[in-house]
């Protein structure tokens, strides 16, 4: 039984990582089939990357695809990003059919790959998404301090609720106090770590 769970569980486990390889996007213009991704997954912003592509055509073989040389000689590709456009040079990988350009995404969202022009003839007109580009906080290791403010939070909302606790108790007068100079001292007491959760707070917003 065991053998047959761990069995399980490294079947999952490679079936995220295939997934998450294989992170691009497929369109067909017939007869190609045209791929767009990033080179490195998942993408980061202001972590160099690549646009990569991918073209292919019905090879000798029924079912079978194979690379296409010279697929960006009458094509151009312009980056898509919200309002904002820039046309991209191609390279060549050394793998037939691979291709390349090199980036640094500057902000996080949805880049699109618009591809105009022919492959040999065939009209080439179609926009690919790519996979969101994401914030540094999925690498960041250890966290920075930004990454830790809802946590910071955390914290202060539990000493503002012990503190108000703390209060409601005395007014009930569940507390035993002896005498008005405890009384005051445990009011002056909470009035510093009233001021301190403020302090705390501030230096929060401002961090931000």
């Amino acid at each position: 039984m065991k053998v047959i769970i761990l069995g399980f569980m490294v079947l999952l486990f490679s079936i995220g990582f295939v997934s998450q390889s294989f992170a691009h996007t497929t369109v067909e213009v017939k007869p190609y089939k045209l791929e767009a991704g990033w080179g490195l997954e998942p993408p980061v912003v202001g972590i160099r990357n690549d646009f990569v592509f991918k073209i292919t055509e019905p090879g000798d073989t029924s079912g079978q695809y194979k690379g296409v040389t010279n697929a960006f000689k009458n094509l151009e590709v312009t980056a898509l990003f919200g309002g904002i456009s820039k046309k991209i040079d191609i390279n060549s990988d050394p793998k037939i059919g691979y291709y390349f350009s090199p980036v640094i995404p500057t902000k996080t969202g949805t880049y699109i790959m618009d591809l105009k022009g022919d492959i040999n003839g065939v009209p080439i007109d179609v926009q690919i998404p790519v996979e969101d580009v994401g914030s540094t906080t999925v690498l960041d290791f250890p966290q920075t301090s930004g990454s830790s403010s809802n946590q910071d939070v955390t914290v202060l909302k539990n000493a503002i609720s012990s503190l108000q606790r703390e209060i409601s108790s005395m007014k009930d007068g569940s507390e035993n106090v002896n005498g008005g100079a405890a009384y005051n001292f445990a009011i002056f007491g909470m009035s510093i770590a009233a001021a301190a959760i403020i302090l705390a707070i501030v230096a929060l917003i401002k961090r931000k």
